[in-house]
Formats: structure tokens, C-alpha cells, sequence
């Protein structure tokens, strides 16, 4: 497993580089309202900064992942941080919304391999017993980037420019650069070249293809509204000023969310999943009656609430992910790892569209229950799921012969 002089140590690079990243992954959520000034673009075509970003992890984490088999890590890690920076600072300075959209595919390429790699990393330099929590820890640079990064990016673009938030983006990433350069080990272990039969491998697999499916659509769903939070607050009669304010208790409730969602995930990830799941839906149906109601205080505590079951689910889903590959196909755990980050960004690419939809043709107040009818999607596998592993505890040999 590599040099396991301080695993905190590496947990906190990871975190490090996870909070760059995870700042731009969501700035735009805050900016939509001007970036459809700036560039004269409806809020459903500004939504495509967030799908477009979703969509470009999706092809980034399994494909640079086949790429970089034979990279060393640390080195790796230097390279997604160089391209991070660019695809930030071209964002920054796009003349046209197209330019925009292709600085931010370019981030996304590096949010891929970043996450793919960084989680494995994670659950290795810990013992079993802690790789779900280890987990946590990395996901917590994502969380804190959403309590602080995210709204005071949103801030310096609403006192200053869009531009500006981007460029603070670029920044934190050269942060993050020098971070990797003195924290990331030089001699974590290199996974080799990727074997391609590891795709059939993986996806012939049916337990491995469901946990991906269960991935895509429990993520995914939050985004059908959480893309258009900023929208929705401001539709309850809240300023711009005081939307910041509210993103940051978001974020706080995000971190808090994450961290349960980790400590609970450790022991049974799967039965915990069912229960976040469950919570979530509430929340979504939640915010969806108090946006028709358009009751200030109600949708203040939706939104909040939602805040805090939202990407509880991300530690188990991950660990969920791994351990299915450990038990069916060890030699892809990394490739596999890699697909489950792409399924995250199917699902935020899915939700974030859909609720581009229900914006454009049904309005915005729908978009919260759209995104809990694919969590209800989700919720509805991991039944079949547990189903399916009751039959093979009977029998266990069943799933072995497939």
C-alpha cells in the first residue's frame, strides 16, 4: 500500500485539493443570474455550466483513468491541478459563453481523474474499518468548498464580476498545486496499465452495474433542484446579499450531512443508503410544497434541510462501489472507482437537465419533486438489490456462477 508514514497527512492533500476543486464544481449554481446577463443566455442555458461540467467528469474520471494507469501519483496529481488551473483561468477570460462552456469542460476533465484516484488513495491509506470515514474526510475538501468557496465566489462575482469568481477559482487551485507538491507521497503505489477487458469485466458484472445506477440516480436527483437554488431563494424574496448568507448555512449543513453520512456508512453501506435516500425524498418533496406555498420561513427550512441530506450518501456510495469491486474484480478497483465517479456526474448531468427541462416548459417551482421521483428510482433498485442479495445468501453459488 505504499508509504503509510501519516495517513491523516495524505487524507488532508487530498482534502486540500478536493476543496479547488470542489469550489468550481458548483460556482456556477451561484452566478447563474449573471451569467444570463452577461452573456444574454436563458437561466436553462446557463444551466448548461453545471451539466456540461458534470458531463466532462463523466468522460474524464474512467477514460484518464485508462490514460494515467502507469503515472506516478504524485506526479499525476501535479498534472490535474496544472489542467484544473487553465480550464479555470480560460473560463475566466472567455469572450463568448461557448469559450465559458469549454474552460469549464476542461476543469471537469481534471475533477475526474482527481476523484477517481483520490478515492481509492483514501479508503488504502486507512485500515477497513475506517475507509468509509477516510472517504469522508477527502469528500470534506467538497463540503467545505460549499460552505466557503462556493458562496464567497458567488460573492466576489455579484461585488465585482463573474470573471473574478473564476479567477479566485484559479488561485485556489495553484493552492492546491503547491499543496500536492509537498504532501502527496512520491512513492504511493502505481496501479499499472489499465487492462480494457476491465470494462467487460465491470460491466457484465450485475451488481457492479446497479451500484452505479443507484449512484447516478440518488445523487443525481438533488441536482434537478439544487442547480437552481440560487433562483429559488430568490423567488421566496430573499436578496442576492442574503442568498450568499444562506448558501453558506447550506454548506454547513452539507459538512455536517457529509460527516454523518460517512460514520454511518462504515458498517452496512447499502441499508444506510436506503434510509438517506428516504430522507432525501422528504426533503425534496419538502421544498417542492413550500415553493408553491411561497411561505419565506417553510422554504428557508426546506432548503436547509435539503442542504443537509443532499450528499450525505456520497462515503457510502463510494465505499459501496469498492467493496462490491474487492469481492467480484480486485485487479479493477481503480477502473471501477473511476465508473462510479462518472455515474456521480451522469446523475448530476441528468438531474441538472432535467431540471433545465422543468424550468424551460413547467416552471421552476416543479423541478424539487422532479428530482425526488429519481431518488424514488433510486430507493426502488437497492430494494431489488438487498432482494437479490437475500436469494444469494441462500444460494451462493448463484451469483458466483454469473
Amino acid at each position: 500500500m505504499g508509504k503509510k508514514l501519516s495517513p491523516n497527512l495524505t487524507l488532508f492533500a487530498l482534502a486540500i485539493n478536493a476543496f479547488a476543486i470542489g469550489s468550481t464544481e458548483f460556482i456556477s449554481v451561484g452566478l447563474l443570474p449573471l451569467l444570463v446577463k452577461s452573456f444574454h443566455v436563458t437561466l436553462a442555458q446557463a444551466g448548461l455550466t453545471v451539466s456540461l461540467y458534470a458531463l466532462g467528469v463523466t468522460i474524464g474520471a474512467p477514460l484518464l483513468t485508462v490514460l494515467t494507469g502507469k503515472w506516478n501519483r504524485r506526479n499525476l496529481m501535479l498534472g490535474i491541478m496544472l489542467l484544473f488551473i487553465s480550464g479555470n483561468l480560460l473560463a475566466a477570460f472567455a469572450p463568448t459563453f461557448l469559450i465559458l462552456l469549454v474552460g469549464r469542460i476542461l476543469a471537469a476533465l481534471a475533477h475526474g481523474i482527481f476523484m477517481s484516484v483520490s478515492t481509492v488513495i483514501a479508503a488504502d491509506v486507512v485500515e477497513p474499518s475506517r475507509r468509509a470515514s477516510a472517504i469522508a474526510i477527502m469528500f470534506t475538501g467538497l463540503t467545505v468548498a460549499t460552505v466557503t468557496g462556493v458562496p464567497l465566489g458567488t460573492f466576489i462575482g455579484q461585488q465585482t464580476t463573474w470573471k473574478m469568481s473564476f479567477i479566485f477559482i484559479a488561485v485556489v487551485g495553484l493552492i492546491g498545486l503547491i499543496a500536492s507538491s509537498f504532501l502527496v507521497p512520491r512513492n504511493l503505489p502505481i496501479p499499472g496499465k489499465v487492462d480494457l477487458k476491465g470494462f467487460v469485466r465491470i460491466f457484465t458484472n450485475k451488481p457492479l452495474v446497479m451500484s452505479f445506477l443507484i449512484t447516478a440516480f440518488g445523487y443525481g436527483g438533488t441536482f434537478a433542484a439544487y442547480t437552481y437554488l440560487s433562483p429559488i431563494l430568490a423567488g421566496f424574496g430573499f436578496s442576492a446579499s442574503a442568498v450568499v448568507i444562506i448558501l453558506i448555512v447550506y454548506g454547513i449543513m452539507v459538512a455536517i450531512g457529509n460527516t454523518i453520512g460517512g460514520h454511518f456508512a462504515n458498517a452496512q453501506p447499502l441499508a444506510s443508503l436506503m434510509k438517506m435516500f428516504g430522507l432525501l425524498l422528504v426533503a425534496l418533496v419538502f421544498l417542492f410544497v413550500t415553493v408553491l406555498l411561497g411561505n419565506t420561513i417553510l422554504g428557508l427550512s426546506a432548503a436547509l434541510l435539503l442542504g443537509l441530506f443532499a450528499f450525505m450518501n456520497v462515503p457510502g456510495l463510494q465505499l459501496y462501489v469498492v467493496e462490491l469491486a474487492e469481492k467480484y474484480v480486485p485487479q479493477d478497483i481503480t477502473l471501477a472507482s473511476a465508473l462510479n465517479i462518472a455515474a456521480f456526474n451522469i446523475g448530476i448531468t441528468l438531474g441538472s437537465t432535467i431540471g433545465a427541462q422543468v424550468t424551460g416548459k413547467i416552471g421552476l417551482a416543479y423541478t424539487p419533486i422532479f428530482g425526488a421521483v429519481i431518488v424514488l428510482l433510486a430507493i426502488l433498485l437497492i430494494v431489488q438489490v438487498r432482494k437479490s442479495e437475500s436469494v444469494e445468501s441462500i444460494d451462493p453459488m448463484s451469483e458466483c456462477e454469473k
